[in-house]
């Protein structure tokens, strides 16, 4: 008898309390190939306030292919990879998010939209490697500042994993096998509204040649 108020508390804490969750962003890069992008990111899990399973990717690429390309600046897209692009990537590590640095992240890839943001692309100063390399940056990853590596993608992640000891999980992992290592996403109870963020429109696949390794 003396249990029941104890355990009416615990139950009600229970149903007050946020659902616990976390949106994983994983960096991926893709070696050997003339599709872009050779590097981005994917973001999978729920957040912590709840709410329907996210399960996106985002990278940057150039939004046509000709000599400009060499020349200068030209316009760019963000490029959402289909499911056969990311299970022949490979998955080079991964970092759980809080809610605040997954809005963070929503908002670079708002950023760098050409409907929402500035859509430039540079392949010496603003290619693949650079949007994953801002993004990292949004959620306090160091080691950023590999000038020699800013067009080696594999290269780059391998280094920013390296600098990160502990705080990233390093996977290291052909994205076919990482993929089926994942469990089943389960949507939470929202338990507080995430900012609003405007997010693109899915884009197509491109193709040039590359010097990424």
């Amino acid at each position: 008898m003396f249990m029941r108020p104890a355990i009416g508390v615990i139950v009600w804490l229970g149903f007050a309390l946020p659902a616990q969750a976390a949106v994983t962003i994983t960096f991926w890069s893709h070696e050997l190939g003339n599709s872009f992008p050779h590097s981005f990111f994917s973001l999978r899990g729920v957040p912590d306030a709840g709410g329907p399973p996210v399960d996106a990717n985002y990278g940057f690429t150039a939004k046509s292919i000709s000599p400009a390309l060499l020349m200068g600046t030209v316009k760019g897209r963000l490029d959402i990879s289909k499911p056969f692009y990311i299970a022949t990537s490979d998955a080079q590590f991964s970092y759980v998010m809080t809610d605040a640095q997954y809005a963070d992240i929503l908002a670079l890839v708002a950023a760098w939209d050409e409907k929402t943001g500035d859509a430039r692309y540079n392949l010496n100063n603003r290619n693949c490697v650079h949007f994953v390399q801002e993004a990292a940056r949004r959620i306090g990853l160091v080691g950023l500042e590999q000038p020699l590596l800013m067009k080696k993608p594999r290269s780059f992640l391998k280094a920013v994993a390296q600098a990160n000891p502990g705080r990233v999980t390093v996977i290291g992992q052909h994205g076919k096998a990482y993929l089926a290592s994942l469990p089943p996403l389960t949507a939470k109870t929202t338990t507080a509204p995430m900012p609003p963020v405007t997010q693109p429109v899915a884009g197509t696949s491109s193709s040039m040649s590359t010097t990424d390794s």
